[in-house]
């Protein structure tokens, strides 16, 4: 049977195990059910096929961040077991050859006096299936940043970062080490080899680069690193290059060569991904950009030379970046996409010298797909895969037993009074249709006008997906409190074509804002969103055209703007990826200043009328808390407008832990009570 009919059973299955026991809905979701979810974020299948190793985070009480641990799934019987227990971040599960070990990078920390391999480090760690505590494999004083097993499992590659100081100042950088320097104090990155026989280690590279991806061919013969020239993300984006070491000769040889960009539609386009082909005369690996398609490029080994040629681009579906893998076996090169609110597995069968045969969907239906693997065979596959009928879980399936769901690692669940959940559809002023999300709350009644947040997706390069979801943004808590939550796919999300994607660009601020108001429109004249009852929410991107739509109509009663730029030129002057500036505005501050002003709600605060509560990550590097600081300065000292500005200390551009995501939920609550539904806020509390 071909693995595309075979994928077909996913529609009928995957609605239809969304509980083995059904049971009637009578739980009313709270705010405090948000961190009862356990999330399952990685797969790995064994080379037998026999087992699924995958991580699972979850939050035990009100702790710092969400706990991740070890977990194996039986595949015969559906038994999952887990493996790790203690807060130590594990990460990349690897399997043996012969599938029964499995090795994983983690940082255990056992006492206040911890040494080596406990004392917080990240470790390469070895667990046998029979049973046993984990074993450290390496045991380094500063632990390792990444690590590879090779295919044969004799030998394991790890990188090590070595702080380097030069240039014509290294005196006075060395001499005041405790300052922050914008450039000159590097930590490029070694990669040494540890012989799993010997227990010998020996460096491999060590040649002023730093390693942001590295893979070993499968024959162990080649190393091929995604490299940039220093740390500086602005580097990923346009610097960074595919090398390959000859491990025997040690030999780098530079695969994308001088020039290799020239025909891309941006010069910041960041690499990830690479991934060896089975026979190893082949390496593949994505270049993504803000506002264009990301492209797969594949290096071919042909007579001592590389040859690199761009993948005929496939325009229907959006790739996502590093979700490449090979078919073993084959030369079918498999990868995630987006497909009109969906997230797909899809193959490009025979990819050689630069072609495909064709492109084949291996996921179809109403999936969300964001990890997954393949057995040694390839007979096997397993996918962690969310639906509008259930959050992540894990399905698998063989060409003899259909696609099924082996997890239930959600079962609280099953008694939620879940948001009704639509896809809804509507013309643009321009024409064009839109899509977006729609979730309902779960007793809505065909007619009932209800209180409509918007809730924006960030990227903007991304896009809102037709799943089942509980997240901190609003999706299923708004609903379960009365409010319906529309996500819009505005222009320039991935899953709607490239023209699609690509018309935002030299835009922002215009087209994707008609678009969302639009979409409101719709929903009011469809008689499901109260006019007089709106809000509006999002972060990052989300966040920026929250900042917009606000400057733009008083129509919202209130608005949650989170770690949202308000000024692009501030944004190209701060932000750790200016390319992403760049590439909208289509030039640079004193070139496109025009097209800088247009683009931010800045200078438009004038007009803003609503509520608005601010947050964002006191070390937010994306979009820096400047933004969330003058956009607060305008509002509260300037325009007399109610306005709160919450400041997360220790946080980056996304909150993790559970203080920060609980106040997030409860300020958003909060606000959205006193300025869209008029309920006066809750008294303090008392000392």
């Amino acid at each position: 049977m071909r693995w595309s009919s075979l994928f077909v059973a996913i529609l009928i299955v995957g609605s239809a195990v969304g509980a083995d026991n059904p049971q009637r809905p009578t739980h009313d979701i709270t705010l405090d059910d948000y961190f009862t979810q356990a999330a399952i974020t990685q797969c790995e299948v064994s080379p037998d096929g026999k087992w699924v190793a995958y991580l699972e985070g979850r939050w035990e009480g009100p702790s710092e961040g969400r706990n991740v641990d070890l977990w194996l799934l039986d595949l015969a019987s559906g038994t999952p077991r887990r493996l790790t227990f203690e807060k130590a971040g594990e990460q990349s599960p690897a399997w043996s050859p012969d599938s029964k070990s499995l090795y994983f990078a983690a940082a255990y920390k056992r006492g206040s006096d911890a040494t080596v391999p406990c004392n917080g480090k990240t470790q390469v760690w070895r667990l046998n299936l029979e049973g046993g505590e984990p074993q450290a494999v390496t045991r380094l004083d500063a632990g390792i940043g990444r690590f590879l097993l090779a295919t044969d499992g004799k030998s394991l590659y790890y990188t090590q970062d070595s702080e380097q100081v030069d240039d014509e100042w290294k005196s006075l950088r060395t001499a005041h080490k405790a300052l922050q320097y914008g450039h000159g104090v590097t930590e490029f990155t070694q990669v040494w080899k540890l012989d799993l026989t010997t227990w010998r280690s020996e460096k491999i590279v060590d040649d002023r680069r730093v390693i942001t991806d590295l893979a070993l061919s499968p024959d162990g013969l080649r190393l091929a690193m995604l490299t940039t020239p220093d740390e500086e993300l602005i580097h990923n984006e346009g610097w960074s290059r595919l090398d390959v070491c000859d491990l025997a000769s040690r030999k780098i040889s530079v695969v994308t060569q001088d020039g290799w960009r020239k025909d891309h539609p941006s010069p910041y386009g960041w690499l990830a991904g690479v991934r060896w082909s089975g026979d190893s005369e082949a390496i593949a690996f994505t270049i993504g950009f803000d506002g264009y398609p990301a492209r797969i490029l594949l290096a071919e080994h042909d007579n001592d030379q590389w040859q690199l040629k761009p993948l005929p681009h496939t325009p229907t579906v959006s790739i996502e970046d590093g979700s490449l893998r090979w078919k073993p076996g084959t030369r079918d090169l498999c990868f995630i996409a987006d497909e009109r609110a969906r997230q797909r597995i899809y193959s490009l069968t025979n990819c050689r010298k630069g072609r495909f045969d064709k492109l084949t969907t291996i996921t179809p239906g109403d999936v969300v797909v964001s990890s997954y693997g393949f057995s040694a065979d390839a007979r096997t596959l397993a996918a962690v895969t969310s639906t509008p009928d259930h959050t992540e879980e894990i399905y698998a399936a063989t060409p003899e037993e259909p696609w099924r769901r082996l997890t239930h690692v959600n079962p609280q669940m099953e008694t939620w009074k879940w948001p009704e959940l639509r896809l809804v559809q509507w013309k643009a002023p321009d024409g064009v249709e839109v899509e977006g999300i729609l979730e309902l709350p779960p007793d809505y009644k065909a007619g009932q006008k209800v209180p409509l947040v918007l809730e924006i997706h960030g990227g903007p390069t991304s896009a809102s997906l037709y799943r089942r979801e509980y997240w901190i943004y609003g999706r299923t808590l708004l609903p379960a409190k009365g409010y319906a939550v529309f996500c819009p796919n505005y222009r320039g999300s991935t899953g709607y074509g490239d023209d699609f994607l690509q018309q935002l660009i030299g835009r922002e601020n215009d087209i994707e804002v008609a678009d969302i108001l639009a979409g409101v429109d719709h929903l009011v004249a469809a008689g499901i969103a109260d006019p007089d009852k709106l809000g509006v929410s999002g972060w990052s991107n989300g966040g920026y055209l929250t900042n917009c739509l606000i400057a733009r109509t008083t129509r919202f009663k209130a608005a949650s703007s989170g770690a949202g730029v308000f000024d692009f030129a501030m944004q190209w002057g701060l932000e750790d990826t200016p390319g992403h500036v760049i590439n909208y505005a289509q030039g640079l501050p004193w070139d496109k200043a025009d097209e800088y002003r247009r683009g931010s709600p800045l200078y438009a605060a004038d007009k803003i009328t609503t509520p608005t509560l601010i947050h964002v990550g006191a070390g937010d590097e994306r979009v820096p808390a400047a933004h969330s600081r003058t956009l607060y300065r305008a509002l509260k000292f300037y325009r007399n407008v109610p306005s709160e500005l919450v400041i997360y200390p220790g946080a980056g551009h996304g909150l993790n832990t559970y203080p920060h995501r609980k106040a997030k939920l409860e300020w958003d609550l909060a606000w959205y009570e006193r300025y869209i539904m008029g309920k006066s806020p809750e008294p303090p509390a008392k000392p």
